[in-house]
């Protein structure tokens, strides 16, 4: 594929951008990335003491349970909004000088997934204090998250593009999030999903990523087959849409932006 064949020619470059965003993203904070760390464990905390009392969900291990969910809906979140602004937010530069447009929403997911990254001692840090299984099947929740990786860079495309023509994108799109977050099941088990409303979640490419994540990890159990070749058809899909029609519109942003 052309695109990746272009991602990796130009690595060096997107690696300078990933280490422009991480530090722009830390910069003046005193912690630094170990927010990453602080972070979900903070909201995981809380979240998981509140729902404790509040609901009685059959999960044995819920705070576990819960910061999975966290872990893969904020990189989605993170990665496809930064993603979407990536080429306004880089048109003055755009306009000065040729560079390849989608390095920048491209940079973006990169710069999220290393975030995600940052985040995974917590992950470890929670599994050895609650007491869960962890071998080294553990580790083969990297498939599902490579997988992600390349769906979110073709929804960052498709964002990207979209929200160079209409501006009103950036808006609606908190709200779909929003919706996005309450339809993914983060911090409810699945199976108290009605059947009527399974649809839902059979149309929501998070919950499919976010399963095959759960099961290494919460588990104990490698990520199912038919679950994975699934994750891997959205995510070539989407990826293959995604630069599609940025190529496709990509010669005239510098009209727009």
């Amino acid at each position: 594929m052309p695109l990746i064949n272009e991602l990796y020619k130009y690595r060096y470059l997107i690696w300078e951008l990933i280490m422009r965003d991480i530090k722009k993203k830390y910069r003046r904070s005193i912690l630094g990335v170990f927010w990453s760390l602080l972070n979900p464990l903070f909201v995981m905390l809380i979240t998981a003491m509140i729902f404790s009392h509040l609901f009685r969900f059959d999960i044995e291990n819920y705070p576990l349970y819960l910061l999975c969910g966290q872990i893969i809906f904020t990189f989605y979140n993170e990665s496809t909004r930064f993603a979407m602004l990536s080429i306004i937010e880089n048109g003055i530069l755009l306009k000065k000088v040729y560079i390849l447009k989608y390095l920048f929403p491209a940079s973006r997911v990169f710069s999220s997934c290393v975030n995600l990254l940052f985040t995974l001692p917590a992950l470890f840090f929670i599994m050895i204090f609650t007491g869960a299984k962890f071998s080294l099947i553990t580790f083969t929740f990297i498939i599902p998250i490579f997988f992600m990786l390349i769906f979110c860079l073709g929804v960052g495309l498709i964002l990207s593009t979209l929200a160079v023509y209409f501006r009103d994108m950036v808006h609606l799109y908190g709200v779909f999030l929003s919706l996005l977050s309450y339809a993914t099941p983060i911090f409810y088990p699945d199976s108290i999903v009605p059947e009527e409303y399974s649809i839902i979640l059979k149309i929501n490419p998070l919950y499919f990523f976010l399963k095959a994540f759960r099961q290494p990890v919460c588990e104990g159990i490698m990520p199912e087959a038919d679950l994975m070749m699934t994750c891997i058809a959205i995510s070539i899909v989407t990826l293959f849409i995604g630069w599609r029609l940025f190529k496709k519109y990509q010669n005239n942003f510098v009209l727009y932006i």
